[in-house]
C-alpha cells in the first residue's frame, strides 16, 4: 500500500457523484470515510469494497447530515477510525422540481434541511476537527448550476444551492488563517440515480409545467458540450481542489456543466 495522502470523508457517497468522488480520492491516495443514510448501508459497503480494491482503507458511517448530533458523531468516528480528517466533501443532497405557487412548505423545509443545513453542519464540525489537528485541510461542498442561475421550478432547490455558495465564501474567509481552503462545485445535468426521475435518457427535463420545462430544456439543449455529464467529471474537480496544488484557491464555486451557465 502506498503512503496515504490523508483522510477524506464524503457524504452521500453510496451512489452517483458521491461514489465517484470517493473512488477518485481513493485512487489519489486518500483513505476514505463513507457516509449516507442508514437505508443505504449495503450500497456504502459495496463502495467500501471498491475502495479496498484500490489499496486504500474505507470506513462506513451511516448518518443523517441534517441532524447535528449525527454529523458530530460521524466526524468523530471517522477521525478515530482512520487517524484524522483532511478533506470533507459535503456532497449529500436531494433534488426536486416544483413550481413556486405549488411548493408545499414541507418540501421547502426538507430540501433546505438536507441541502443547506447539511453542508453547514459538515463544514462546522470538519473545520473544528481540522483546526484541532493543526495541519490545515480542504472543505468542499455541493452547489449546483441552480445555485448560480435561478430557473423555473427551482425555487426551493435553487435557494438551497445558492446557500451553499454563500456558506462557502463566508467559511473560506474565516478559515483561511488555519490553512483550510473552502470551495464548492456546481454540476449541471449529471447522469446519476438522483437525476433519473427528473430527466429522460437524453437529459431533457420532465415535469408537468410545460412552459417552465420548455424554458429549462432550451437552456440545457443550447449548452456547448452536448453529452450528459458523468460523476467522474465532478470527481475530477474535487480531486484537484483536495490536492496540495489547490492551496491558493478558496471561496470559489466551480461550474462543471458543459457550458450551460455561459450559454
Amino acid at each position: 500500500m502506498s503512503i496515504v495522502k490523508g483522510v477524506a470523508l464524503i457524504t452521500g457517497s453510496a451512489q452517483g457523484i458521491g461514489r465517484g468522488i470517493a473512488l477518485r480520492l481513493a485512487k489519489d491516495g486518500f483513505d476514505i470515510g463513507l457516509n449516507d443514510i442508514a437505508s443505504k448501508r449495503e450500497q456504502l459497503q459495496a463502495v467500501a469494497d471498491d475502495v479496498g480494491k484500490l489499496g486504500r482503507k474505507a470506513f462506513v458511517v451511516p448518518a443523517d447530515v441534517s441532524v447535528e448530533e449525527e454529523v458530530q458523531g460521524m466526524v468523530k468516528e471517522i477521525t478515530s477510525a482512520l487517524g484524522g480528517l483532511d478533506v470533507m466533501v459535503a456532497n449529500a443532497g436531494i433534488a426536486a422540481l416544483s413550481p413556486l405557487l405549488s411548493t408545499e412548505l414541507e418540501l421547502w423545509d426538507r430540501i433546505m434541511r438536507i441541502n443547506a443545513r447539511g453542508p453547514f453542519l459538515c463544514y462546522k464540525y470538519a473545520a473544528a476537527q481540522m483546526i484541532k489537528q493543526g495541519r490545515g485541510g480542504r472543505i468542499i461542498g455541493a452547489s449546483s448550476l441552480a445555485g448560480k442561475v435561478g430557473h423555473p421550478l427551482g425555487g426551493a432547490y435553487g435557494a438551497s444551492k445558492f446557500a451553499v455558495r454563500g456558506l462557502t465564501q463566508s467559511a473560506a474567509a474565516e478559515l483561511g488563517r488555519y490553512g483550510i481552503t473552502v470551495n464548492s462545485y456546481a454540476p449541471g445535468v449529471i447522469q446519476t440515480p438522483m437525476t433519473e426521475n427528473l430527466t429522460d435518457g437524453d437529459g431533457a427535463i420532465m415535469a408537468s409545467d410545460k412552459e417552465s420545462v420548455d424554458w429549462l430544456s432550451g437552456r440545457i439543449n443550447t449548452r456547448p458540450i452536448k453529452h450528459l455529464g458523468q460523476p467522474e467529471d465532478i470527481a475530477s474537480i474535487v480531486s484537484y481542489l483536495a490536492s496540495k496544488e489547490a492551496h491558493y484557491i478558496t471561496g470559489q464555486c466551480i461550474s462543471v456543466d458543459g457550458g450551460i451557465a455561459s450559454s
